[in-house]
């Protein structure tokens, strides 16, 4: 028997096939990629036409493998923090707005005077901030009122799919704990934001848990893809959620760094009868009812790799990252704050923007590579300090952090701990795949264990000059926005 899952990523949107011992089928994924729409006033959004018919594209596709005719069961994970609005039909009114759009910075400034930040982050689990909905809502209503009132359901992604395919579309628990406005007590659209957007709850997907399995494809998707016809869709789950559990991380007694286009570092908590609080700087999401994750995330990760390629074209970057594993960290005398996207953990300051602060005529190329890599791995150790105790098991996976040995060691170096490279490729199609696993044939999500590429171990002179540097780091924040960020 087969599963199939689809991961719709924040670059690519992928359909994979797994066999009954939860392993990829040779020659069944499925992949096409995309780009969000920026603009300069930091708009990050994608037409969810668009996208629908990349998903809708890539199942046609990976029903064509000859162990399509086996699938017992659909799941799906997306990148989370998005929102649209659509009409009585479905229909979309507006774009996906996504969790890197900042266009509502001016409405987190407006929010923040008329809401307990502390009380907020403890019902929610998530600040006060761009990345979510409150903040993205009373901008759409401040800014684009006739639209905002044409608008008769805020979806996600997932449930927008789901009505298109089964005429009715319900939104997990895990989802929505990325949007800031669930109640993580009572598992419901908070009634406080509600009150203050001018809202009501069926503004909003109807709320459930993952297990909650939509069945029976309408007459058009049934004629369509006739192999799914009967068979059960368990409801989308965050994408960083999943993430954990396809990379072996499902219990609290370990770490998960994950190195992808941005970064997180999280940790998956059991918790099926407490509500566990919210270190300051964090978030606490689900990833069903019974599990929390709790941790934080930067806008930076691999997309500032990508930009150092783009601003030195012709230099030789596996040459240079040799050249700097031979380096002493922290060689270059430059402070790197690598906020391109603003910041989300642990300050959570949305206007930031990146800084590179020492240059000189001597600077280098090299140099400017060093600092930045080093600034990343610098702030990933300052969120994971914010939690209560870190755990001595670390795994680190991700394209970049696979793509980058010595990103790692600069991890290692940062966390003063040894880490484990996963070789996790589809960590969040992986992560899926167990969950349907669980909800179908009980089987725990910590029975999985990953393979590991590589192992890390400190070293430590560069501990010592990686920790001297994030002491710059840590002063030219507070000298640039006069925040109390935390040490670690």
């Amino acid at each position: 028997m087969t599963f199939l899952t689809l991961d719709i990523g924040s670059s690519s949107v992928r359909a994979i096939l797994f066999d009954d011992t939860l392993k990829v089928i040779e020659s069944s994924i499925v992949s096409r990629k995309y780009n969000f729409e920026v603009t300069a006033e930091g708009g990050s959004t994608v037409q969810a036409d668009f996208l629908r018919g990349l998903v809708e594209a890539s199942i046609d596709d990976v029903l064509k493998h000859p162990e399509a005719a086996t699938i017992r069961a659909v799941g799906m994970d997306t990148f989370v923090g998005n929102l649209m609005g659509v009409d009585n039909h479905n229909k979309p009114i507006t774009p996906i707005y996504t969790y890197a759009d900042t266009c509502s910075s001016d409405d987190v400034a407006q929010l923040a005077k008329v809401v307990d930040a502390d009380q907020n982050l403890q019902r929610t689990g998530c600040p006060l901030h761009t990345a979510y909905h409150p903040a993205r809502l009373h901008w759409l209503r401040r800014t684009q009122p006739e639209t905002f009132a044409a608008v008769k359901r805020w979806s996600d992604f997932g449930s927008f799919l789901y009505t298109a395919w089964f005429g009715q579309g319900a939104c997990s628990y895990s989802v929505a704990s990325w949007s800031g406005m669930l109640n993580r007590q009572s598992l419901s659209w908070d009634a406080e934001w509600l009150k203050i957007l001018g809202l009501e709850a069926p503004h909003f997907p109807s709320l459930a848990d993952f297990s909650d399995a939509h069945k029976g494809l309408t007459t058009e998707y049934a004629a369509r893809w006739p192999l799914l016809r009967d068979v059960p869709f368990y409801l989308a789950v965050g994408d960083g959620a999943v993430a954990n559990v396809g990379t072996g991380a499902a219990t609290a007694d370990i770490l998960a760094v994950t190195l992808g286009t941005t970064a997180a570092v999280r940790i998956l908590v059991p918790s099926p009868h407490e509500t566990p609080s919210v270190p300051k700087g964090l978030w606490s999401y689900r990833l069903d009812r019974t599990h929390h994750l709790i941790g934080g995330a930067t806008s930076e990760g691999g997309n500032a790799f990508h930009w150092l390629q783009t601003l030195f074209p012709t230099l030789d970057f596996e040459h240079e990252q040799a050249a700097i594993m031979q380096r002493a960290a922290d060689s270059h005398g430059l402070t790197c704050l690598p906020l391109f996207n603003g910041e989300r953990s642990p300050g959570w300051n949305s206007t930031a923007v990146g800084t590179l602060h020492g240059l000189r005529l001597s600077t280098t190329p090299t140099d400017i590579l060093q600092a930045t890599l080093e600034g990343v791995a610098m702030r990933i150790a300052l969120i994971a300090e914010q939690l209560p105790s870190v755990p001595h098991k670390i795994y680190v996976a991700g394209g970049a952090a696979t793509s980058s040995h010595l990103w790692v060691q600069m991890i290692c170096n940062a966390l003063n701990r040894p880490v484990q490279l996963v070789q996790a490729a589809e960590a969040s199609a992986q992560g899926v795949a167990l969950m349907l696993a669980y909800a179908l044939d009980q089987k725990p999500l910590s029975n999985y264990t990953p393979p590991i590429a590589f192992s890390f171990t400190p070293h430590p002179e560069n501990v010592s000059r990686m920790k001297a540097a994030r002491e710059r780091q840590h002063d030219l924040y507070h000298r640039l926005y006069d925040r109390n960020l935390p040490r670690g």
